[in-house]
């Protein structure tokens, strides 16, 4: 359009076509052709562009006063849109929630969802029986400076709840298929079905390499992944954050803090008994 009305404008002024012949060439009204020329001062050598049709004025649009005590809500608490709504009806300000979200996205203070994450198909949570049926995988990021980081892969399983963690100077599928690997030599059982967040350690390059069962936990659903994320914090309070971030010490504790916790520690969440008493327990009774 912007060159359609530049071409019009050129035939005015330069060929001397009238704006009702122009009009009839182009296809367009009259009218519209002399606003064409009178909105282009060159006379026929400036693109005239495409105005946006959204009214400048609107009669329900929200008060100025209403959309900064938004944004000051939302910069002072960096909550949801929910949030913000909720704390703006506790000072009796009537507003809806879309209007909420909108104001932020305007400013450009909504955190929106990564164009690079894909969508991954739920997959039924399997009935955990026995060792393996369900082994959950996760990584925690820890920090060497400002600018370089250290991964910790841990992987706990859900029925016996033994456990198995390494650290790496990297984090990818290739890394995670090496752990996956090394863990699946010193676990005590056969690892049936894989679970992992939508980490990019966890992507379909990994799912497709692996050659096991494999779910990704559901979005919205943190109690999905519960078990892996009550070992980190217990990881990390008994053992990692005691230690320097270095690969290599942190790894020789993991090696004795593992073996005290699958064959000592004593759990609540399986009856006061350790991840060892629990899979001996099960292959005796499949036995």
């Amino acid at each position: 359009m912007p060159k359609i009305r530049m071409e019009a404008v050129r035939l005015v002024k330069y060929r001397g076509w009238s704006t009702r012949k122009v009009a009839r060439h182009f296809g367009f009204t009259q009218s519209a052709i002399v606003k064409w020329c009178a909105k282009d001062p060159t006379g026929g050598w400036w693109r005239i562009p495409t105005r946006s049709s959204r009214p400048h004025h609107h009669p329900k649009q929200l008060q100025r006063g209403i959309i900064e005590k938004i944004i000051a809500i939302r910069e002072r608490t960096k909550r949801t849109s929910e949030v913000v709504y909720q704390e703006l009806a506790n000072q009796e300000i009537t507003v809806s929630l879309n209007s909420v979200r909108r104001t932020i996205d305007r400013a450009g203070l909504m955190k929106k969802r990564s164009p690079w994450k894909r969508y991954h198909p739920p997959v039924p949570r399997p009935i955990v029986e026995k060792p393996g049926d369900l082994v959950q995988i996760d990584t925690i990021h820890r920090m060497i400076d400002d600018k370089k980081r250290l991964y910790i892969f841990v992987l706990l399983d859900v029925c016996s709840r033994w456990a198995y963690a390494r650290a790496y100077a990297r984090m990818n599928g290739r890394t995670t298929l090496r752990f996956i690997a090394e863990a699946q030599r010193n676990a005590p059982f056969h690892f049936v079905m894989l679970q992992s967040d939508h980490g990019p350690e966890f992507g379909r390059w990994f799912v497709a390499q692996v050659r096991k069962k494999h779910r990704y936990t559901l979005i919205g659903k943190p109690n999905d992944n519960a078990h892996i994320e009550r070992f980190n914090r217990t990881l990390q309070e008994e053992c990692v954050d005691a230690m320097p971030a270095d690969v290599r010490k942190i790894n020789c504790a993991l090696r004795k803090y593992l073996r005290y916790y699958n064959h000592e520690r004593l759990h609540l969440g399986i009856a006061l008994r350790t991840p060892i008493q629990i899979v001996s327990k099960r292959f005796q009774a499949i036995g």
